[in-house]
């Protein structure tokens, strides 16, 4: 039986789905089968890719344009303020650093005098140069804050008196921070010191930094300058020792100018001070490259009340005080006389008994005048015109109420003399009268015009500079002494504890009430002479009355004797009025006894002069 062909695809037909192509040779055949191999690996990859995703997977809707977009997240108070990290120290702040450190370590420590101001030049010039190199120009207000702050500090140089002094201290370093931050409204004011001393760790890391930099960039420039630094004080040193040997008036010349230092005893005082000056001043210059923007703390401002809900209770105060006002004025014009026999109070119980609440009446009165402003209604011109006549009415009765304190105040000065409590009590009176009339002032011509933080600021820095320039010391020492001369009553164991710039008032005295109120002056300032840069103008002063005329107690008892009579204090005075004021004692208290001065001789008590 012939064998039948086998049926054999047609050329037209399509070759089989799962069958690849016939290659047309034998090598082509072979050299596919790697292709088939990867085809199929691949497609396996693909498959298990596939399997792989999630069943539930679905793609993502585009978004929704009508959809406001979500807020950003809350930033934190602390970022708000915190500025950006500065950049490297300058080379001229290091210098500076380094002048402070070592005029701290050798200025401070013996006293306090021209000292604080010469340590604080360089720690200004420190501050300067950082900001320059930060980029932030020296405003007018910059230059105001710095200048007061190192006019505060001549305050030490010229009074001996440490109250004073440390007011003026404190209010120097809080006009540094201003001229450090920059700061324009209440909370930088107020928060101002705060970011000085936040710069305290920061300042030590940054200038560190910046001295590891130059010291690795400048390896080869720091022989030439110690060569030279060791070169000039060798030179200072042999030949300064030589004109000191040769001439007895330079030597005294080198000797006042050269600080005295003790080798041993005052080093780790020495060492301390120099830590001190170089964080201090590196402290500074690290504000002021970068500091704290207090001014960015926002507070909301008070919900605004109705007018009448506002005004009502504004108005029946400003009643209160017009009466109040009406009845001191009747007072002046009626005599006091009249007043003390209808009262049944004496003259000085009359003047101390109204100071304190009046003081306190017009502290209050700011607290209102703050609240008031915070919930004033501010929908229109009639609301501002409301808020300031209401608001200006108040501080013009405030004012009145200030003047009387004040007048008060001076008729228990006549009557009874001066002491430390009674004219601090008064400056503070007086200032808060300026800060009323500030206030006025700025509801006149607007906030822009006259920014009332910065300018109650200036009025508090002012204060404290003409309250030490006045020499506090030496205006209650010369008050007593007018009133002695004129009613012949002192009290000389109030007055002998006075500082230094009271000398030459209480030189005025006759003998020996002179020598009972200098005695422990003298005794102050035993022993030797302070340095020029840590002693006072005042203790100067009265070192040159004491050498020209020297204290003679010898004989006398210098303790003085009241009348016998006490008050409900549990004081004894004149007239028993001792009081509120009176300190350690009241002047109006003590007369010279047949006198406070007793000699211990035969000669029997003495008369007094």
């Amino acid at each position: 039986m012939p064998d039948t062909p086998s049926a054999s695809p047609s050329p037209s037909d399509p070759p089989p789905r799962d069958t690849p192509p016939p290659s047309p040779s034998g090598a082509q055949s072979e050299g596919s089968a790697p292709a088939a191999a990867r085809a199929t690996a691949t497609s396996a990859a693909r498959a298990t890719a596939a399997s792989a995703v999630p069943a539930t997977a679905t793609v993502p809707a585009p978004p929704n344009p009508w959809r406001s977009p979500s807020p950003p997240p809350p930033v934190s108070w602390l970022a708000r303020i915190r500025p950006e990290a500065p950049g490297s120290v300058p080379t001229a702040t290091l210098w500076s650093v380094l002048a402070t450190a070592v005029l701290s370590a050798v200025l401070l420590g013996e006293g306090l005098g021209l000292n604080l101001f010469l340590v604080a030049i360089p720690a200004a010039l420190a501050a300067y140069f950082a900001a320059a190199a930060a980029g932030r120009r020296l405003r007018p207000w910059t230059a105001v804050w710095g200048t007061g702050g190192l006019a505060l500090l001549v305050v030490p140089a010229l009074r001996d008196a440490g109250w004073p002094t440390f007011l003026a201290v404190v209010t120097a370093v809080g006009l540094g921070s201003l001229a450090l931050h920059g700061s324009r409204t209440w909370r930088g004011i107020v928060l101002g010191p705060v970011g000085l001393a936040e710069s305290v760790a920061s300042g030590i890391g940054w200038g560190w930094r910046g001295l590891r930099d130059r010291a690795g960039g400048s390896q080869g420039r720091w022989g030439p300058v110690l060569r030279t630094t060791a070169v000039a004080v060798g030179l200072l040193v042999v030949f300064g020792a030589l004109f000191a040997g040769a001439d007895a008036a330079f030597a005294d010349l080198l000797g006042s100018l050269t600080p005295d230092i003790d080798s041993v005893a005052d080093t780790p005082l020495r060492l301390f001070l120099f830590a001190l000056g170089l964080v201090g001043a590196l402290a500074a210059a690290r504000t002021a490259a970068a500091p704290l923007r207090w001014d960015r703390l926002e507070a909301r401002p008070g919900r605004p009340r109705g007018r009448l809900e506002w005004a009502l209770p504004l108005i029946v105060l400003n009643l209160l005080f017009a009466v109040f006002n009406a009845v001191q004025l009747a007072v002046l014009f009626g005599g006091y006389e009249k007043v003390l026999s209808e009262t049944g109070l004496t003259y000085a119980e009359y003047a101390r008994q109204g100071f304190w609440q009046l003081l306190w009446a017009t502290l209050l009165t700011l607290v209102v005048i703050a609240f008031a402003l915070r919930w004033a209604p501010r929908e229109g011109g009639r609301d501002r015109t409301l808020v300031r006549s209401v608001l200006g009415s108040l501080c013009l009765l405030t004012l009145v109420v200030v003047a009387s304190a004040l007048r008060r105040m001076d008729l228990y000065v006549d009557a009874y003399g001066l002491t430390r409590l009674r004219i601090s009590v008064a400056a503070m009176e007086l200032w808060l009268g300026v800060v009323i009339v500030l206030i006025m002032l700025a509801g006149a011509v607007g906030a822009r015009r006259l920014p009332l933080p910065r300018a109650v600021a200036v009025s508090a820095a002012a204060g404290v500079l003409a309250f030490g320039l006045m020499s506090p010391d030496a205006l209650v020492a010369e008050r007593n002494v007018q009133r002695y001369e004129t009613t012949g009553k002192i009290d000389i164991g109030y007055l002998d504890g006075l500082s230094a710039d009271a000398a030459p008032a209480l030189d005025r005295l006759p003998e020996p009430l002179r020598s009972c109120a200098l005695r422990t002056i003298e005794a102050d300032l035993e022993g030797e002479d302070e340095p020029w840069y840590a002693a006072s103008w005042g203790e100067r002063r009265a070192r040159g009355i004491l050498a020209e005329r020297a204290v003679k107690t010898n004989g006398y008892s210098c303790t003085p004797e009241r009348n016998g009579i006490e008050d409900e204090f549990g004081h004894g005075g004149e007239s028993g009025e001792s009081g509120d004021f009176g300190g350690s004692g009241d002047p109006g208290g003590y007369v010279p006894h047949v006198g406070p001065l007793v000699p211990h001789g035969p000669q029997g008590p003495y008369s007094g002069p």
